[in-house]
């Protein structure tokens, strides 16, 4: 879509360039783009592609509850003017979708959970586009559609960001005279109040998983509740609490977006793209944090997909990150799910002449310069640089799991390392068994050992500005059950225990100082893989002593990002020698600066950076 290059404004977006026609634009291409796709009577839009694991008719619905979203934010922020006649295409595919007795009707919710997902979108946009399209509805429509979204009630959903659909489905309901069960609501509301974590952040459920769901869903939901339920005393006595979360939450995010609009590449439903903008925008719509910024990082967003081939040259969002690639999928993916994308165009319920379209743009962290800082509820440890517009995150909290757990490691979640120019190894061996961007043992037949269910230790920062993470787990290895579903996380299966692993990472710039210690007994090699990459040139691990391997490993299609990936790594030939701090600099980004000096005494390392600032660590006291 180079396209929308000609609609740029370099006064206004002295970044991007983009502006609110861009956006607009974009929404438009990817609905007239859909609607070749549909069936009859639109109730069902079925997108080319391989069925998803849900199978064909749980694909048409999603196609039509997804760009439903862009449709309604789209018109909302018009505040009805709808020159495309969006709301009429979809009007029609409610009337058919809702009535039992048509061929084109959906899914329904007391026949399969995801429905229950699409359910909210729908409610969602109804609310949001109340006057021009539900009020306009015949009194028959309006009825199936109550009694479609009415099996919410009382009705079991999982305890992640998922309760969120029910809470906003039934406030819906309420909203239009329809059934609704407040206990439902204020049980949800409960849960999710206990997703909150620190410095604005929360889990999805009770496991360490943090990922865009924070951003795209429980960011989201939240604040649209408490207006849909405006004069509620539990929505209105809440709202607080959702803004200031919010506005901590969104500090860290745009830390968490490069230079060239890339957004962190982790966690699982990555198909789903530029939804990750949502949080920006529902920041703006909230009024809290800064227009310019908020703005620059959201357009930065969808721009980088925009130009990358998402959507592709037929106007359509397939399974993939830039351009299509299927091993991106989760099992619950399908052709319809990358429309989720949509939440990422939610700035447009916003008129033209919001502070948001109409403030400058401002820079992102990235490009004002170098940082370091720790985020402490995900355990992270984020670096930017300005010179190549990356930020990378050094990972000593998340796992999708709980301490103790022994499950394999996703590599959605489990690495050691993400960052927003690279993709974690997804396809092929290295998946599976962890290189990139871990710390393993090698057992006798030379499988690596996972690190799931590991403790979170540190996530802080040094008075010099370096950040310093660590973590401790006991190494085991899986034979994980490959029948269960791919929701993104490990799996579970028969595991063999071997020894304590425990790593320490200082993170300063491009480089990362990891320190290893492993406990007695051990009686494996030592493993320690680095930045999976498409250039061999642009990552590099720096081994010391007693690490006397040293080796890049290509990988062929093994991320959305390349062809090739090649992933450096060092080690011990002989088993690791325990009780020994081990050390690497790991090294990511296009210009290799001087590798850090450490220097050791007795267990204290000091480390001299590149940039002449100097960090001693204390490692007894920092793992006590």
């Amino acid at each position: 879509m180079r396209w929308l290059r000609e609609l740029d404004d370099r006064k206004l977006s002295p970044h991007t360039g983009w502006t609110r026609d861009h956006w607009a634009a974009l929404a438009d291409h990817l609905l007239l783009s859909a609607r070749r796709h549909a069936s009859p009577s639109h109730a069902r839009i079925s997108f080319p592609g391989e069925p998803g694991g849900y199978g064909p008719d749980v694909d048409g619905l999603e196609g039509f509850a997804r760009t439903f979203l862009a449709a309604g934010f789209r018109v909302a922020g018009e505040g009805g003017r709808d020159p495309h006649g969006h709301l009429e295409w979809y009007a029609r595919g409610l009337a058919a979708g809702t009535d039992p007795a048509s061929p084109e009707r959906w899914v329904r919710l007391d026949e399969h959970d995801q429905a229950k997902v699409e359910a909210a979108s729908i409610a969602l946009v109804l609310h949001l586009t109340r006057p021009w399209l539900w009020d306009r509805l015949d009194d028959g429509v309006r009825e199936r559609v109550v009694a479609y979204l009415a099996p919410a009630i009382g009705s079991w959903y999982p305890p992640i960001n998922w309760v969120w659909f029910q809470i906003v489905v039934e406030q819906f309901l309420a909203s239009v005279g329809g059934p609704c069960s407040p206990a439902d609501i204020e049980a949800g509301l409960a849960l999710t109040d206990g997703f909150a974590r620190e410095q604005g952040w929360y889990a999805d459920g009770d496991k360490r998983a943090y990922d865009h769901y924070v951003g795209w869903a429980l960011h989201f939901y939240p604040l649209l509740w408490t207006e849909m339920a405006a004069g509620d005393p539990a929505a209105d006595t809440r709202r607080s609490a959702y803004l200031s979360r919010l506005e901590r939450f969104l500090r860290d995010a745009v830390h968490l977006v490069g230079a060239d609009g890339s957004p962190l590449i982790q966690g699982r439903s990555l198909t789903y793209r530029f939804a990750a903008a949502a949080p920006f925008w529902a920041g703006a719509r909230a009024g809290v944090g800064s227009p310019g910024l908020l703005r620059r990082a959201a357009s930065g967003i969808v721009r980088h997909f925009a130009e990358r081939g998402a959507p592709d040259d037929d106007g359509l969002l397939t399974l993939g990150w830039h351009g299509p690639w299927r091993p991106i999928a989760q099992s619950y993916s399908g052709t319809g799910s990358p429309y989720w994308a949509a939440k990422g165009l939610y700035g447009l319920a916003l008129p033209a002449d919001h502070p948001v379209w109409t403030a400058v743009e401002e820079p992102l962290p990235v490009e004002e310069g170098d940082f370091q800082l720790a985020i402490r509820s995900p355990g992270w440890l984020v670096s930017g640089t300005r010179a190549d517009g990356v930020v990378r995150v050094v990972n000593h909290g998340t796992d999708h799991a709980l301490p103790g757990d022994q499950l394999s490691d996703s590599p959605l979640y489990a690495r050691l390392g993400y960052s927003t120019a690279t993709s974690p190894v997804l396809a092929g061996p290295h998946a599976a068994d962890p290189l990139d961007q871990s710390v393993t043992l090698l057992d006798p037949s030379g499988r690596p050992s996972h690190r799931t269910g590991f403790d979170a230790l540190l996530a802080d920062r040094l008075p010099t500005g370096t950040a310093l993470g660590a973590s401790r787990w006991r190494a085991h290895w899986v034979e994980p059950g490959l029948d269960a579903p791919d929701h993104g996380s490990g799996r579970a299966g028969a595991a063999t225990p071997g020894p304590t692993l425990t790593v320490v990472s200082a993170l300063r710039g491009p480089w990362e100082v990891r320190l290893v210690q492993v406990a007695a007994p051990c009686t494996s090699p030592l493993r320690i893989g680095g930045w999976p990459v498409s250039s061999a040139s642009d990552s590099l691990i720096v081994p010391g002593p007693g690490l006397d391997l040293a080796d890049v490993t290509r990988a062929e299609d093994a991320t959305p990002l390349s062809p090739e990936t090649f992933i450096p790594w060092c080690g011990t030939t002989a088993a690791a020698e325990p009780g020994r701090w081990y050390v690497a600099g790991v090294h990511l980004g296009t210009a290799a600066s001087p590798a850090p000096e450490i220097a050791w005494t007795a267990t204290t390392a000091r480390i001299s950076w590149p940039d002449g600032v100097t960090d001693t660590l204390d490692l007894p006291a920092l793992l006590r």
